[in-house]
Protein backbone atom coordinates (compact mmCIF):
# COMPACT_ATOMS: atom_id res chain seq x y z
CA UNK A 1 0.00 0.00 0.00
CA UNK A 2 1.42 3.36 -1.03
CA UNK A 3 0.43 6.28 1.16
CA UNK A 4 -1.41 9.24 -0.29
CA UNK A 5 0.67 12.41 -0.07
CA UNK A 6 -0.89 15.37 1.75
CA UNK A 7 0.01 18.39 -0.40
CA UNK A 8 0.77 21.25 1.98
CA UNK A 9 1.57 23.63 -0.86
CA UNK A 10 -1.87 23.26 -2.40
CA UNK A 11 -3.69 23.52 0.93
CA UNK A 12 -1.65 26.57 1.95
CA UNK A 13 -2.44 28.20 -1.40
CA UNK A 14 -6.15 27.72 -0.71
CA UNK A 15 -5.85 29.26 2.76
CA UNK A 16 -3.93 32.24 1.36
CA UNK A 17 -6.55 32.73 -1.35
CA UNK A 18 -9.30 32.71 1.28
CA UNK A 19 -7.45 35.31 3.33
CA UNK A 20 -6.83 37.47 0.25
CA UNK A 21 -10.52 37.34 -0.59
CA UNK A 22 -11.49 38.44 2.92
CA UNK A 23 -8.94 41.27 2.87
CA UNK A 24 -10.38 42.34 -0.47
CA UNK A 25 -13.84 42.41 1.06
CA UNK A 26 -12.55 44.70 3.83
CA UNK A 27 -11.06 47.06 1.26
CA UNK A 28 -14.27 47.09 -0.77
CA UNK A 29 -16.20 47.99 2.38
CA UNK A 30 -13.81 50.84 3.14
CA UNK A 31 -12.52 49.17 6.29
CA UNK A 32 -9.05 49.06 7.76
CA UNK A 33 -6.54 46.72 6.11
CA UNK A 34 -4.88 44.33 8.62
CA UNK A 35 -1.23 45.04 9.37
CA UNK A 36 1.41 42.48 10.40
CA UNK A 37 4.55 43.65 12.19
CA UNK A 38 7.59 41.38 12.39
CA UNK A 39 10.48 42.23 14.71
CA UNK A 40 13.87 40.74 13.86
CA UNK A 41 16.80 41.36 16.21
CA UNK A 42 20.20 40.70 14.67
CA UNK A 43 21.14 39.34 11.27
CA UNK A 44 20.76 35.57 11.53
CA UNK A 45 20.51 34.49 7.86
CA UNK A 46 17.84 31.85 8.42
CA UNK A 47 15.64 34.17 10.45
CA UNK A 48 16.07 36.93 7.87
CA UNK A 49 14.90 34.60 5.09
CA UNK A 50 11.89 33.49 7.12
CA UNK A 51 10.90 37.05 8.03
CA UNK A 52 11.22 38.07 4.40
CA UNK A 53 8.89 35.25 3.39
CA UNK A 54 6.33 36.40 5.97
CA UNK A 55 6.53 39.97 4.72
CA UNK A 56 6.07 38.93 1.07
CA UNK A 57 3.13 36.69 1.93
CA UNK A 58 1.51 39.54 3.81
CA UNK A 59 1.79 41.86 0.83
CA UNK A 60 0.53 39.18 -1.56
CA UNK A 61 -2.79 38.90 0.28
CA UNK A 62 -3.21 42.68 0.49
CA UNK A 63 -2.19 43.21 4.10
CA UNK A 64 0.14 45.92 5.35
CA UNK A 65 3.61 44.51 6.02
CA UNK A 66 5.58 46.26 8.79
CA UNK A 67 9.20 45.10 8.86
CA UNK A 68 11.12 46.07 12.03
CA UNK A 69 14.86 45.30 12.08
CA UNK A 70 16.96 45.89 15.20
CA UNK A 71 20.74 45.51 15.64
CA UNK A 72 22.15 42.35 17.19
CA UNK A 73 23.39 44.31 20.23
CA UNK A 74 19.97 45.82 21.00
CA UNK A 75 19.27 45.65 24.72
CA UNK A 76 16.35 43.91 26.43
CA UNK A 77 14.93 47.34 27.25
CA UNK A 78 15.22 48.59 23.66
CA UNK A 79 13.43 45.55 22.26
CA UNK A 80 10.79 45.79 24.98
CA UNK A 81 10.17 49.44 24.12
CA UNK A 82 9.72 48.56 20.45
CA UNK A 83 7.21 45.84 21.29
CA UNK A 84 5.27 48.23 23.53
CA UNK A 85 5.20 50.80 20.73
CA UNK A 86 3.74 48.22 18.35
CA UNK A 87 1.20 47.16 20.98
CA UNK A 88 -0.09 50.74 21.00
CA UNK A 89 -0.06 51.24 17.20
CA UNK A 90 -3.61 50.91 15.77
CA UNK A 91 -2.16 50.11 12.34
CA UNK A 92 -0.67 46.89 13.76
CA UNK A 93 -3.26 44.10 13.88
CA UNK A 94 -0.77 41.33 14.56
CA UNK A 95 2.85 41.21 15.62
CA UNK A 96 5.60 38.73 16.38
CA UNK A 97 9.13 38.63 17.66
CA UNK A 98 11.17 36.35 15.41
CA UNK A 99 12.84 33.61 17.46
CA UNK A 100 15.50 32.78 18.39
CA UNK A 101 16.78 36.15 19.57
CA UNK A 102 20.49 36.83 20.32
CA UNK A 103 21.80 35.00 23.40
CA UNK A 104 21.90 38.08 25.64
CA UNK A 105 18.13 38.58 25.29
CA UNK A 106 15.34 36.73 27.08
CA UNK A 107 13.06 35.74 24.22
CA UNK A 108 10.34 34.28 26.45
CA UNK A 109 10.14 37.43 28.59
CA UNK A 110 9.99 39.63 25.51
CA UNK A 111 7.32 37.50 23.85
CA UNK A 112 5.24 37.78 27.02
CA UNK A 113 5.13 41.58 26.51
CA UNK A 114 3.17 41.26 23.27
CA UNK A 115 -0.49 42.21 23.51
CA UNK A 116 -2.34 38.82 23.51
CA UNK A 117 -4.84 40.25 21.05
CA UNK A 118 -1.99 40.88 18.58
CA UNK A 119 -0.01 37.72 19.39
CA UNK A 120 -0.34 36.02 16.00
CA UNK A 121 2.27 33.40 16.94
CA UNK A 122 0.03 32.35 19.84
CA UNK A 123 2.99 32.16 22.23
CA UNK A 124 2.13 34.59 25.04
CA UNK A 125 1.23 33.07 28.41
CA UNK A 126 -2.33 34.39 28.00
CA UNK A 127 -2.91 32.62 24.68
CA UNK A 128 -1.18 29.45 25.92
CA UNK A 129 -3.55 29.50 28.89
CA UNK A 130 -6.61 30.06 26.70
CA UNK A 131 -5.58 27.08 24.57
CA UNK A 132 -5.11 24.88 27.65
CA UNK A 133 -8.58 25.88 28.88
CA UNK A 134 -10.17 25.32 25.47
CA UNK A 135 -11.19 28.96 25.18
CA UNK A 136 -11.04 31.19 22.11
CA UNK A 137 -7.64 32.74 21.40
CA UNK A 138 -4.85 32.97 18.87
CA UNK A 139 -3.17 29.59 18.33
CA UNK A 140 0.45 28.80 17.33
CA UNK A 141 0.68 28.73 13.56
CA UNK A 142 2.44 25.41 12.90
CA UNK A 143 0.13 23.27 15.08
CA UNK A 144 -2.81 25.13 13.55
CA UNK A 145 -1.41 24.28 10.11
CA UNK A 146 -1.21 20.60 11.03
CA UNK A 147 -4.86 20.65 12.07
CA UNK A 148 -5.74 22.20 8.71
CA UNK A 149 -3.79 19.49 6.88
CA UNK A 150 -5.58 16.75 8.82
CA UNK A 151 -8.96 18.35 8.15
CA UNK A 152 -8.22 18.74 4.43
CA UNK A 153 -7.21 15.07 4.28
CA UNK A 154 -10.55 14.16 5.92
CA UNK A 155 -8.85 12.62 8.97
CA UNK A 156 -11.42 12.11 11.73
CA UNK A 157 -9.53 12.72 14.95
CA UNK A 158 -12.25 11.94 17.47
CA UNK A 159 -11.46 8.68 19.26
CA UNK A 160 -8.09 8.20 17.57
CA UNK A 161 -4.88 7.42 19.39
CA UNK A 162 -2.62 10.31 18.39
CA UNK A 163 1.08 10.50 19.23
CA UNK A 164 3.16 13.69 19.15
CA UNK A 165 6.93 13.18 19.17
CA UNK A 166 8.32 16.36 20.72
CA UNK A 167 7.23 18.50 23.68
CA UNK A 168 8.44 22.01 22.81
CA UNK A 169 6.49 25.07 23.84
CA UNK A 170 6.52 26.18 20.21
CA UNK A 171 4.94 23.05 18.78
CA UNK A 172 4.64 19.84 20.80
CA UNK A 173 2.62 21.12 23.74
CA UNK A 174 0.14 23.23 21.75
CA UNK A 175 -0.20 20.43 19.19
CA UNK A 176 -1.22 18.02 21.94
CA UNK A 177 -3.75 20.55 23.24
CA UNK A 178 -5.33 21.01 19.82
CA UNK A 179 -5.61 17.25 19.36
CA UNK A 180 -7.22 16.92 22.79
CA UNK A 181 -9.67 19.63 21.76
CA UNK A 182 -10.61 17.46 18.78
CA UNK A 183 -11.31 14.54 21.17
CA UNK A 184 -8.25 12.47 20.28
CA UNK A 185 -6.47 10.40 22.92
CA UNK A 186 -3.03 11.96 22.99
CA UNK A 187 0.41 10.70 23.99
CA UNK A 188 3.37 13.12 23.99
CA UNK A 189 6.78 11.52 23.52
CA UNK A 190 10.17 13.04 24.28
CA UNK A 191 13.83 12.20 24.89
CA UNK A 192 13.01 10.22 28.04
CA UNK A 193 10.24 8.12 26.51
CA UNK A 194 10.89 4.41 26.85
CA UNK A 195 10.40 2.13 23.83
CA UNK A 196 9.71 5.05 21.49
CA UNK A 197 9.10 2.84 18.40
CA UNK A 198 6.49 0.80 20.30
CA UNK A 199 4.67 3.88 21.57
CA UNK A 200 4.62 5.44 18.10
CA UNK A 201 3.43 2.20 16.50
CA UNK A 202 0.17 2.42 18.47
CA UNK A 203 -0.74 5.71 16.81
CA UNK A 204 -3.55 6.21 14.35
CA UNK A 205 -2.08 9.69 13.82
CA UNK A 206 1.67 10.14 14.30
CA UNK A 207 3.16 13.65 14.35
CA UNK A 208 6.95 13.94 14.45
CA UNK A 209 8.56 17.23 15.50
CA UNK A 210 12.01 16.77 17.00
CA UNK A 211 14.36 17.92 14.22
CA UNK A 212 16.28 14.64 14.07
CA UNK A 213 16.78 13.72 10.45
CA UNK A 214 15.02 10.48 9.47
CA UNK A 215 14.43 9.33 13.04
CA UNK A 216 11.05 7.75 12.27
CA UNK A 217 11.21 4.55 10.22
CA UNK A 218 8.54 2.07 9.26
CA UNK A 219 8.97 0.20 12.56
CA UNK A 220 7.52 3.30 14.27
CA UNK A 221 4.38 3.30 12.13
CA UNK A 222 1.19 1.30 12.44
CA UNK A 223 -0.10 0.14 9.04
CA UNK A 224 -2.73 2.57 7.83
CA UNK A 225 -1.65 5.42 10.13
CA UNK A 226 -1.55 9.08 9.12
CA UNK A 227 1.97 10.51 9.47
CA UNK A 228 2.67 14.24 9.73
CA UNK A 229 6.34 15.25 9.49
CA UNK A 230 7.02 18.63 11.12
CA UNK A 231 10.80 18.24 11.48
CA UNK A 232 13.25 19.70 9.01
CA UNK A 233 16.98 19.20 8.69
CA UNK A 234 19.44 20.22 6.00
CA UNK A 235 21.82 17.60 4.63
CA UNK A 236 24.01 17.73 1.57
CA UNK A 237 21.92 17.05 -1.55
CA UNK A 238 23.65 13.69 -1.91
CA UNK A 239 22.82 12.66 1.64
CA UNK A 240 19.28 13.96 1.38
CA UNK A 241 18.45 12.34 -1.91
CA UNK A 242 16.83 15.53 -3.21
CA UNK A 243 18.13 18.72 -4.77
CA UNK A 244 17.12 20.94 -1.85
CA UNK A 245 19.03 18.94 0.76
CA UNK A 246 16.02 19.18 3.10
CA UNK A 247 14.67 16.14 4.92
CA UNK A 248 12.24 15.60 7.76
CA UNK A 249 12.10 13.48 10.88
CA UNK A 250 10.47 10.68 8.87
CA UNK A 251 12.12 8.29 6.42
CA UNK A 252 9.58 9.18 3.77
CA UNK A 253 10.07 6.35 1.27
CA UNK A 254 10.04 3.61 3.91
CA UNK A 255 7.11 4.98 5.88
CA UNK A 256 5.04 5.69 2.75
CA UNK A 257 4.91 1.94 2.15
CA UNK A 258 2.87 1.34 5.33
CA UNK A 259 1.10 4.63 6.12
CA UNK A 260 -2.29 5.62 4.72
CA UNK A 261 -1.28 9.27 4.30
CA UNK A 262 1.92 11.24 4.82
CA UNK A 263 3.28 14.77 4.45
CA UNK A 264 6.49 15.34 2.47
CA UNK A 265 9.48 17.51 3.42
CA UNK A 266 9.67 20.00 1.87
CA UNK A 267 6.14 20.83 0.74
CA UNK A 268 4.09 19.50 3.64
CA UNK A 269 3.76 21.34 6.94
CA UNK A 270 6.16 24.18 6.09
CA UNK A 271 3.89 26.16 3.74
CA UNK A 272 1.05 25.95 6.25
CA UNK A 273 2.85 27.95 8.94
CA UNK A 274 2.85 31.23 7.04
CA UNK A 275 -0.64 30.61 5.66
CA UNK A 276 -1.96 30.24 9.20
CA UNK A 277 0.01 33.31 10.30
CA UNK A 278 -1.94 35.32 7.72
CA UNK A 279 -5.22 33.80 8.91
CA UNK A 280 -4.32 34.64 12.52
CA UNK A 281 -3.57 38.24 11.54
CA UNK A 282 -6.98 38.53 9.91
CA UNK A 283 -8.60 36.99 13.01
CA UNK A 284 -6.79 39.47 15.25
CA UNK A 285 -7.84 42.41 13.08
CA UNK A 286 -11.47 41.27 13.08
CA UNK A 287 -11.49 40.98 16.86
CA UNK A 288 -9.95 44.43 17.27
CA UNK A 289 -12.41 46.02 14.85
CA UNK A 290 -15.28 44.33 16.68
CA UNK A 291 -14.11 45.66 20.03
CA UNK A 292 -14.02 49.20 18.61
CA UNK A 293 -17.46 49.05 16.99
Amino acid sequence: MAASVIDGKAIAARVRAEVAGQVGDLLAAGMRVPGLATVLVGDDPGSAVYVGAKQRACEEVGMKAIDIRMPADASQEQVACELERLNADPEVSGMLLQLPVPAHLDGAALTALIDPGKDVDGLTPVNAGLLALGRTGLRPCTPLGVMELLSSAAVELEGTESVVVGRSNLFGKPMAQLLLGANATVTTCHSRTRDLPDVCARADVLIAAVGQARLIGREFVKPGAVVIDVGISRLTPGQAGNSSGLVGDVRFDDVAEVAAAITPVPGGVGPMTIACLLRNTLQAASAQDGSRS
